[in-house]
């Protein structure tokens, strides 16, 4: 390592935007800091992230701010799921925990109740479909785990509703998207304050990133955190700056699908959101998104298809 690189990284304890400068010194000085993985696996299958993708909502939950109780019938939910599939889906995103603005936890074996029949019957029907679960218990990615096999964590809380979550994903060695959050889905949306909602975000990032690599963790997606402890000028300013995350050469999840963020600006219900959410994505993919996680898998595709038709163009 040189002396550039030692001063460098030194730089890294400071403060968030001295990271950021750090972390783009170290990239652009060496060009083996810092190297974006663009593919990892779920099991045995490939995630190819050369072009952006998408993940599709699948909760089974009564209590969901959309699409509650819809899943809850088998047949309806492998329908659902073979539709996805046609569309075009290329991560499916099972939760059994609502964790809308508001909503109470249930217990860990009602969440179990729900995932291990719903991830058990789409396994067991569409067995080369990547599955990820929603989850902040680390105990219910061990247990779906060992029923099913590897599948991505997608937690919420960024291991902030339980401290054995990141331990337990680096033993598992699954992948795992680090969602941010203020406060609990209970009280995340009572009047959430930040100073500068990105630097805020960059920095918990940086902290747990650090924290998930000690415990041998690969595989990290980060997530901003759309909805969750933001209020609508938070959201935007995290949607129009998203390309800020790219620093951590991490693949980057959105999820923006029919959230109040859109329909409230629109002053329309989540049911009639799909454009403004389409619009959304669009923008995301243009900030650098890696991941889109929709419940309209056939538009987020569209949206995809597009957006690369674009940036080929430019590249000419």
């Amino acid at each position: 390592m040189t002396n550039l690189n030692r001063f460098i990284l030194h730089l890294c304890s400071f403060n968030c935007l001295t990271k950021i400068i750090a972390y783009m010194l170290i990239s652009q000085s060496t060009g083996k800091f810092l190297k974006r993985k663009s593919k990892f696996n779920i099991g045995n299958e490939e995630i190819d992230l050369t072009i952006p993708i998408v993940m599709g909502i699948v909760n089974v939950t009564p209590d969901s701010f959309y699409d509650g109780g819809k899943m809850e019938d088998e047949n309806v939910l492998l329908a659902s799921v073979e539709n996805m599939i046609e569309d075009g889906v290329s991560i499916l995103d099972i939760g059994g925990v609502s964790t809308k603005p508001g909503s109470q936890m249930v217990s860990t074996k009602t969440e179990l109740e729900r995932l291990i029949p719903a991830v058990q019957a789409i396994r067991s029907h569409f067995p080369g479909v990547p599955i990820s679960i929603d989850t902040f218990r680390p105990w219910v990615a061990v247990q779906i785990i060992d029923e099913i096999g590897p599948v991505m964590v997608n937690d919420i809380s960024g291991g902030s509703l339980d401290s054995k979550m990141f331990e337990t994903i680096g033993r598992l060695k699954v992948p795992y998207v680090l969602c941010h959050i203020q406060g609990t889905p209970a009280t995340m949306q009572d009047e959430p304050q930040y100073e500068d909602v990105v630097k805020e975000v960059s920095n918990y990032f940086s902290e747990r990133v650090k924290r998930l690599t000690k415990f041998g963790v690969e595989d990290i997606v980060i997530d901003p955190g759309f909805g969750f402890g933001k209020n609508l000028d938070h959201n935007y300013e995290l949607l129009n700056r998203l390309d800020s995350f790219k620093v951590f050469q991490l693949p980057v999840l959105v999820g923006m699908s029919r959230k109040s963020m859109i329909w409230k600006a629109l002053e329309i219900t989540p049911e009639t959101s799909l454009n403004g959410t389409t619009v959304a994505n669009t923008l995301a993919l243009m900030g650098g998104a890696d991941i889109l996680r929709v419940h309209d898998v056939k538009e987020a595709v569209e949206a995809v298809k597009l957006f690369c038709e674009i940036k080929a163009t430019i590249k000419k």
